[in-house]
């Protein structure tokens, strides 16, 4: 299950990984910059166009203002050496530059004022005014009194006539066009930004939906338990004719397969937790048969001392059998939710009794007690709570060798949950397995699942060697009882259900167990919420 959670997880990153703001921010930024593009090019080709526009009716009025000075400059019949000043042409607007250039001096120049009187150029403007080629084509020039467009002609008469219309006015009707098409861009870009907002919102809401939908399904336990995945799209947003109704259908198509595998999965667990919980209860009766009729032999036959270890081994491993079996039956009913019989529970007074247990047990460890001065109480099944304590007790005696310091500590925290750590200075998890400790059946040494055992001879030899007072069965028996005159392999062996029955009490109680391991310390902390809180079901 937690392979499907992670799907869920990976498909909402992979569809809608940029959130819907983020989203119709990006395309109110595309939109505007496309909008922003167009306004300038509009305005570059209406500035261009306006700026050709006017040129042209400039050099035309340029053209009839030189042609009026030209002929207004004539020299009269019969007396040529009075010349008009070109100036004084009928005509002429306001800012009309005119001058008369004859052998390269400047004889006469000078433009209308805004009054309508006559002004005289500076000499800096006369040698603009000789620099000018005389091919009649108009060019801009930049005088005293302001920019022009002058035009120089060679007169009929031989005389140089130079005219010029002053550019302020084009100059002011640019300018005038160049704001109007900013104000007016800029007006049109609020107000297509603000509709555009509002139609991608519309637009983005289906979409946000989804994204409400996936992050629902990705917050779900999916990885254990009953899982019940009735988050859906809505019909209205799941429709393949459009974008978003296409990515939405797919979405319930994935939400529908995802559904169906964890109802399958869930009965198959359903169906082995069953199985499991069954066949431990029936190998209850016959496990305890086999212990009491061992016990029975034992007080009324009598046996050689090769036989009396052979029972005594068989007595060990029925025993070891059955601790299996409640183990597999606790981890049944924890795994169905049962609750835990609730009561209060003194942790102090509970790590003392069971870490007494253990000296009595290991007396080659040294068992240290870290215990606060005031008791500390949780409300918690009082069994359950000591399995846990037995079960990390003995995974510190079983994996640490004679010598290790084991200490077993509670504290109550800052928000008043308890916690019990038991520590060790042994060998250590190797880091490969840190994060495996808690599964079930996981063993970091395979050699360590069962007590060593030397093979026993085949029940035929066994027979023979018995009825005929040969060393085949003693020998056989001997291999088996060298382990030691109760059974016990010198080095215990572990189910790897422990940890794991540890973890689901934990859990079973609302509280969590984690595991920090390094060479020379290994520690187990399981935290229970503070007293009265709801263990988890």
């Amino acid at each position: 299950m937690a392979n499907l959670s992670g799907a869920i997880r990976t498909q909402r990153r992979s569809w809608l990984k940029p959130d819907t703001w983020h989203l119709r921010t990006r395309l109110v930024l595309v939109a505007m910059a496309l909008l922003v593009a167009i306004c300038g090019a509009i305005g570059l080709f209406s500035y261009a166009s306006m700026d050709s526009y006017l040129t042209q009716q400039l050099d035309k009025q340029l053209s009839d203002a030189a042609h009026r000075s030209s002929e207004f400059g004539r020299p009269p019949q019969g007396n040529p050496g009075t010349k008009p000043d070109p100036l004084g042409a009928r005509g002429q607007r306001v800012g009309t530059v005119t001058a008369r250039i004859e052998d390269g001096i400047v004889i006469s120049a000078g433009f209308i004022a805004t009054d309508a009187t006559v002004a005289s150029l500076s000499a800096a403007d006369d040698q603009v005014l000789l620099a000018l080629r005389r091919d009649g084509v108009p060019v801009e020039r930049t005088l005293s009194s302001g920019t022009y467009r002058l035009v120089a002609a060679q007169a009929p008469y031989g005389d140089v006539i130079v005219t010029g219309l002053p550019l302020a006015e084009k100059q002011n009707t640019l300018t005038s066009l160049v704001w109007t098409i900013t104000i007016v861009s800029l007006g049109g870009l609020v107000l297509i930004g603000l509709a555009g907002t509002v139609l991608i919102r519309r637009t983005m809401k289906p979409l946000k939906q989804l994204s409400e939908v996936a992050t629902q399904v990705s917050r779900l336990p999916l990885d254990a338990g009953e899982v019940a995945l009735a988050v859906r799209v809505p019909p209205s947003n799941a429709h393949p004719g459009t974008e978003v109704g296409s990515v939405g259908h797919a979405l319930n198509q994935m939400l529908d397969n995802v559904s169906n595998a964890l109802e399958a999965r869930q009965e198959s667990e359903m169906k082995v937790r069953q199985f499991v919980a069954d066949a431990s209860h029936e190998l209850r009766t016959p496990l305890t048969a086999i212990r009491g009729y061992t016990e029975l032999m034992r007080m009324t036959e009598k046996f050689t001392p090769d036989g009396q270890r052979s029972l005594a081994r068989v007595q060990s491993q029925s025993e070891r059998m059955t601790a299996l079996v409640e183990d597999l039956l606790l981890l049944a009913r924890l795994d169905e939710g049962q609750p835990p019989k609730l009561s209060d529970v003194d942790l102090t007074q509970l790590v003392i009794e069971t870490v007494s247990d253990e000296k009595v047990m290991a007396p080659d460890r040294a068992w240290h007690l870290d215990l606060p001065e005031e008791p500390v109480s949780v409300r918690g099944d009082a069994s359950q709570l000591h399995q846990v304590l037995v079960n990390l007790l003995s995974n510190a005696r079983k994996h640490t060798p004679p010598g290790t310091t084991v200490t077993t500590s509670v504290i109550r925290s800052a928000d008043g949950s308890a916690v019990i750590m038991v520590t060790d200075d042994g060998a250590g998890i190797p880091p490969e397995f840190v994060d495996k400790v808690f599964a079930r059946f996981a063993r970091a040494d395979a050699s360590r699942a069962t007590p060593a055992q030397a093979p026993l001879a085949p029940a035929s030899a066994t027979a023979k060697g018995s009825s005929t007072g040969g060393a085949g069965a003693q020998t056989a028996l001997r291999a088996a009882a060298s382990q030691g005159e109760s059974g016990v392999a010198p080095a215990e062996g572990t189910s790897g259900l422990g940890l794991s029955i540890v973890q689901s009490i934990a859990e079973a109680h609302g509280g969590t167990v984690e595991v920090m391991s390094r060479p020379g310390r290994t520690e187990f902390a399981v935290r229970l919420p503070m007293q009265g809180a709801a263990p988890s079901s």
